[in-house]
């Protein structure tokens, strides 16, 4: 079976391609494995696990399964989508390809060599659509991070793209103390599924610019994931960023998020309100293994 390291923009994927491997079944002790620094698979690390099968569906090209580096497997992973589609583009010398996954249908395309972009489908914006444990408005829920009557970090939106995100609007994203703050928030009891946690910074443009775009579009973004902790790049959680911003009035419908491990492009569309997720792609290692 074919073994593959691959990164979005810094997110980091181990992906095993068990399309001739039907039996192949992947387990908790083998992604915990195969994400662990210098864990018996030989690599240094992974963020999410992927394999790779024959679609379920006959409209798709492939189907992905998706494991975070806890074990658990997950719906949703929007820089994944990009390399795993890739893979297939240049495999079938296609230009787009449509992805399947326990989410749904995703329909994907090159933009260049390097460069793939992923429609993600509409955000999930509705209380039970996150899920939250009770109804109230997604555009800004009550969480809050510090004392009651005065909070370091309150009045969040709650997004889901596949998966669950609670977004943070903050003044310096890098002085964030990210990996205190985000697993409070992941296990947070208004997240019945726990949640990917965002930490966003809106970035100002100078005048000429903001005359020409009509306000920012440049999100600088840390995330940390649900199953993994912070990561260099998080797709979902990009696209999370940029459609809790605009429903905030912070920013328009499309923005460059700047992440650890590069930058991510993000439209939210107006004609149908689909989130287009677009960025680089980078193969690392290629092996065989026995199976």
């Amino acid at each position: 079976m074919k073994f593959i390291i691959m990164n979005g923009a810094g997110n980091r994927f181990g992906v095993f391609d068990a399309r001739h491997h039907p039996g192949f079944v992947m387990s908790t002790e083998l992604a915990l494995a195969t994400a662990a620094k210098n864990g018996p698979m030989g690599t240094s690390g992974a963020d999410q696990i992927i394999v790779m099968r024959s679609p379920k569906s006959q409209n798709a090209d492939i189907f992905m399964e998706i494991w975070n580096a806890n074990g658990s497997e997950v719906d949703a992973c929007g820089n994944a989508s990009r390399c795993i589609a890739w893979l297939i583009m240049n495999e079938t010398d296609q230009d787009d390809i449509r992805l399947e996954t326990n989410a749904g249908l995703l329909q994907t395309k090159r933009i260049s060599e390097f460069q793939i972009a992923v429609d993600m489908g509409e955000p999930g914006l509705a209380w039970d659509d996150i899920p939250l444990k009770e109804y109230m408005d997604t555009h800004v829920v009550d969480v809050k991070v510090g004392p009651i009557d005065a909070p370091i970090l309150a009045r969040p939106g709650a997004v889901n793209m596949g998966n669950p995100h609670c977004v943070f609007f903050v003044d310096d994203a890098d002085g964030t103390a990210v990996e205190k703050i985000g697993p409070m928030i992941e296990f947070h009891p208004l997240f019945p599924q726990q949640c990917n946690v965002g930490f966003a910074e809106i970035l100002e443009q100078n005048e000429i610019e903001q005359n020409e775009i009509q306000g920012p579009n440049e999100i600088r973004l840390r995330v940390w994931e649900r199953g993994v902790g912070i990561t260099k790049a998080c797709g979902t959680g990009a696209c999370a960023a940029l459609v809790a911003a605009h429903r905030q009035n912070r920013i328009g419908r499309q923005a460059r998020i700047i992440m650890d491990g590069g930058d991510l492009h993000i439209e939210w569309r107006e004609n149908d309100n689909h989130v287009i997720l677009t960025g680089p792609v980078e193969l690392e290692f290629e092996s065989e293994l026995d199976v």
